[in-house]
């Protein structure tokens, strides 16, 4: 049997997810240099946690896992571990690693099958189920709805990215509603919706008196948050000046409100969301690093509309039963369905809900919707209305 080169800097902790007990055990077999630390894990959400509670060296990954998805799974690990060497297990026994090695010291020995591990089928995992609130269940939101549902159960801070109008508030209360909090407060803080000079006293509260018609004492919506999840949608708008307080409230799960003295303890989940790439407010100066990675425990990222080609039926089928009620909704034309699909969604699923209700309202009594009955609106930048209606909101009509 043909070993394999640690890489660099190898302190011997490894740990192996495969289902097979054959294959973690020659993996174990094939380590060139000793090993200090070696534990195993059954399928990818028992990896994840076992990679949370130590130091780790290298991670090898069968792809044939009974739950999760081996190149989603890699790609997560490599996004939250950086440190973590990922070494993915074909049942060819052929793992690649990441860098670049010879083929000699990255292979193991083909054997003739003895036992029956090494001839299982590939594991195809079942598709998760959209998240409570959420339709669809195309393969780009696969990975969402699997991290969704291994981050409910944790205190982890989650840090929800994607475009405007894709669901990022959605599936930050799915991840409360699945979590042990559910009974308890979903606090939402727009950071972009409230004025500066008033958002700190809205975040942290104050005592009657603290300024100027602060008639009684407030809260505030971390407070209100005890117990639940505190949700703060378009953090990267928030000011400067008040990110440190809002770090030191992350660190040490205290607050003092305006104006008092008394200091706090809160026990809220954090969950934030923004459309902004906040390593470049970082590298601008406009975020502070500290808080980044802070806000940054686990990130999920929310695909675009117009890549969850699969889920523009069921949607728009959701959203014309909701507007029709009490009534029966019509049907989709084909020809309706093909224009919804060939849309680029520059406004994503809100966008989407949008076009519905106008198009429910444009074909009154007529037996389906059909594509005169859509305004879709290409970009509120070049303008461009498909419909023979007047413009909303845009300059140019694209007849």
């Amino acid at each position: 049997m043909t070993t394999f080169a640690v890489p660099p800097n190898y302190d011997g902790h490894i740990l192996v997810a495969s289902p097979s007990t054959r294959v973690r055990q020659r993996v174990l077999e094939s380590l060139r240099s000793p090993v200090r630390r070696f534990e195993q894990a059954m399928g990818g959400a028992e990896a994840l946690v076992r990679l949370e509670s130590g130091s780790w060296q290298v991670l090898f990954l069968d792809r044939r896992l009974p739950d999760l998805d081996a190149e989603e799974l890699s790609q997560t690990v490599r996004q939250r571990f950086p440190g973590i060497e990922v070494v993915m297990l074909d049942h060819d026994f052929n793992p690649e690693l990441n860098q670049n090695t010879d083929a000699d010291d990255t292979s193991f020995e083909q054997d003739s099958p003895t036992n029956a591990e090494d001839t299982l089928p590939v594991f195809q995992p079942a598709r998760a189920a959209p998240l409570p609130g959420m339709i669809g269940n195309s393969r780009v939101m696969q990975p969402v709805y699997r991290l969704a549902r291994l981050l409910a159960p944790r205190t982890t801070t989650v840090l929800i990215t994607g475009p405007t109008g894709c669901g990022k508030e959605v599936v930050a209360r799915a991840i409360h509603q699945l979590s042990p909090r559910a009974t308890r407060t979903f606090a939402v803080v727009n950071c972009a919706a409230i004025p500066e000079t008033l958002l700190e006293a809205e975040l942290f509260g104050y005592a009657r008196g603290a300024f100027t018609g602060a008639m009684q004492s407030y809260a505030g919506r971390i407070q209100a948050a005890q117990g639940g999840t505190l949700f703060l949608d378009e953090i990267g708008e928030m000011p400067l000046s008040l990110q440190p307080k809002l770090l030191r409230f992350l660190e040490q799960k205290e607050l003092q409100r305006l104006g008092s003295s008394e200091v706090v303890r809160v026990d809220a989940r954090v969950i934030s969301a923004t459309n902004a790439h906040l390593l470049s407010l970082v590298r601008e100066g406009k975020f502070r690093e500290d808080l980044y990675y802070r806000l940054c425990g686990f990130p999920i990222e929310i695909p675009p509309l117009c890549d969850r080609a699969e889920d523009i039926r069921p949607l728009t089928r959701h959203f014309l039963e909701k507007y029709a009620a009490p009534l029966p909704a019509p049907p989709l034309s084909g020809e309706a369905l093909q224009r919804l699909t060939a849309h680029s969604w520059a406004g994503n699923i809100r966008e989407l809900q949008n076009v519905m209700e106008r198009a429910l309202i444009l074909a009154e009594n007529t037996a389906e919707i059909r594509p005169e009955h859509l305004l879709l609106v290409e970009s509120c930048r070049t303008s461009s209305l498909v419909h023979t209606a007047p413009p909303i909101a845009c300059d140019r009509v694209k007849q």
